[in-house]
Formats: C-alpha cells, sequence, structure tokens
C-alpha cells in the first residue's frame, strides 16, 4: 500500500488527538481525585458509587433514629429514677403515719405531702420527648393523666413504640405506664384517703397492711414494678451501644469501598501523567521531522 503525505498527516492528527485525550482525562483525575467524571467513563464503577453512597445515606438516617432512640430510653430512665425516690420518700411517710404518736393533725400534714407527691408522680407519668408522651404507648400524643382527671387516660395503650435502627433490625424504645402508673396512682389516692379517715396509726397501718418490718406490700410490688422497667431500659440501653458501634463499623467499611471504588492513585496517575506527556512531546518533535511542511523540501 502507497503510503502519502496526506495519511502521514492524518494519522499524526488523529495519534495527537488521542494523546491530548488521555492526558486529558488523567488531569481531570489529578485534579477532581476521581478515577471518573462521568458515569460512561466507567459505568460498573458508576452502579458500584451509588449503592455504596445508598448505604451511606441509610446509615446517616440509622444514626438519626438511635439518637431518637437513646432520647427516649434516656428520658423514661430518668423519669422512672425521680418515681423511685419519690416511692422512697412516701414508703416514709407512711411509716412515720403508722406511729400512733402522731394527732390526727400530724397524719393531715403528711397527707398534704403525700396529695403533692401523687401530683408529682402523674407529671412524671406525663413525661415527653419532642411533644411525645414517652408513656403512653403508641398513643404518643395523649396524656397518662389529663387535666383533672381523675384516672389513666383511657385513649392511651400498652403497645410498643418500634425504631428501626439498621437493615430489618428494630428496637422497642417506649415503657408503656399505662398499668405502672395507674397502679401508683390508685395506691397513692389510697393512702391519701386513710390519712383522711382513719383515726389511730393501728388502723391506718392495718388498712394498708403494714407488717413488723415496716414493709408495706402494696407499695413494694408497686417498687419491684418500677425496677423491672429500669432494667428493662438497661438492657435496651446496652442493646443501643452495641448497635452503635455495629454501625460505625459499616459505615468506615462502606467509606473504604467507595473509596477503592472511585478515588484515584495519585502516584500512579502522577507517573502516567508525565508518561503521556513525554511521549507526546515526542510525537510532536518526530512529526515535525517526517512531515515536509513546503514544496522546497521536495525539490531538496
Amino acid at each position: 500500500m502507497r503510503v502519502t503525505q496526506s495519511m502521514l498527516s492524518s494519522n499524526m492528527l488523529r495519534n495527537l488527538s488521542n494523546s491530548y485525550s488521555k492526558m486529558g482525562k488523567l488531569q481531570d483525575q489529578i485534579t477532581t481525585g476521581r478515577k471518573f467524571t462521568r458515569p460512561s467513563d466507567d459505568p460498573v464503577s458508576t452502579v458500584k458509587g451509588m449503592s455504596y453512597r445508598t448505604d451511606l445515606n441509610k446509615a446517616e438516617q440509622f444514626n438519626r433514629n438511635i439518637r431518637t432512640v437513646n432520647s427516649w430510653l434516656d428520658t423514661s430512665d430518668d423519669a422512672l429514677d425521680q418515681v423511685g425516690s419519690a416511692l422512697h420518700r412516701v414508703k416514709e411517710l407512711i411509716v412515720q403515719a403508722a406511729n400512733d404518736t402522731n394527732t390526727l393533725d400530724d397524719r393531715i400534714k403528711i397527707k398534704a405531702e403525700i396529695d403533692q407527691i401523687k401530683e408529682q408522680l402523674r407529671d412524671l407519668a406525663n413525661t415527653k420527648v419532642a411533644d411525645k408522651y414517652v408513656f403512653s404507648g403508641t398513643k404518643t400524643h395523649s396524656a397518662v393523666f389529663e387535666k383533672g382527671a381523675e384516672e389513666v387516660n383511657s385513649n392511651i395503650n400498652s403497645e410498643d413504640v418500634i425504631i428501626e435502627v439498621f437493615d430489618g433490625i428494630t428496637m422497642k424504645v417506649n415503657t408503656p405506664g399505662e398499668k405502672l402508673f395507674g397502679d401508683i396512682d390508685k395506691f397513692m389516692g389510697k393512702v391519701s384517703e386513710l390519712l383522711a379517715t382513719a383515726t389511730t396509726g393501728e388502723e391506718f397501718s392495718k388498712t394498708l397492711g403494714i407488717n413488723a418490718d415496716d414493709d408495706i406490700p402494696g407499695l413494694e410490688k408497686i417498687y419491684e414494678d418500677v425496677l423491672s422497667h429500669r432494667a428493662d431500659i438497661g438492657a435496651r440501653q446496652n442493646r443501643v451501644e452495641m448497635m452503635t458501634n455495629r454501625l460505625e463499623s459499616h459505615e468506615i467499611n462502606v467509606t473504604k469501598q467507595m473509596s477503592e471504588n472511585e478515588d484515584v492513585d495519585y502516584a500512579k496517575a502522577i507517573t502516567e501523567m508525565v508518561t503521556a506527556e513525554s511521549i507526546h512531546q515526542a510525537a510532536l518533535s518526530v512529526g515535525a521531522k517526517i512531515i515536509q511542511q513546503t514544496l522546497v523540501d521536495f525539490i531538496r
């Protein structure tokens, strides 16, 4: 095949164009820090990158969910801790009221404090997190005790509030308080009524079932229920901590995989860029010698 001057020129221009394109691609990689800037550059890696970003977005949402779970559990635990302290004070007052050295006037004063503690316990039952009642089951916009009500709100329930903390993994975040606070309120009402009606400490003590060791069966049962709920919350808090660690490890692994999929190897890219520039310069130099510029060059 005869090689003409036109063919030499076309081949040289095509090769120079390819060389420019390769250097441009390497320059983009070094500038952006990414192996590809368009999906067409590497469709397979692009699809993988989309998957990794989806995983990271989900992990971010799970982190927000876990913060919500911690908020619910910490708030519930703190409220029940205060309930336990209040019940401890109730026991002290009941034991004091059972003493026959107290006059009717003394028991009336004790009743006043009992009534205030009862209201405080109702306030604790209506504890909120971000305008949601934590002890109302799934009826989070209904208070356990409505203002002026004589008993627990009939609109609440004992169902679980569930939040997803990882793919397919959910956790119960609430502590239903319908029965617990209902029992507490009934007991407090009974104590208050007895303080107003009992004529002697013996009558008061006998009605409440106080034994020789100053144990109060009704109150002890309630206190055990409170401790049981707190133990359950503690167990869930431990699990949340483990899920947090798992989620952190997951984010690190996904970020690493995404980096390996998309981030450029600077040392390799710079070396290839320097090599491409050298080849390009050599091509320009050789091309200038091979392709004759004027008719005079043919006459020499």
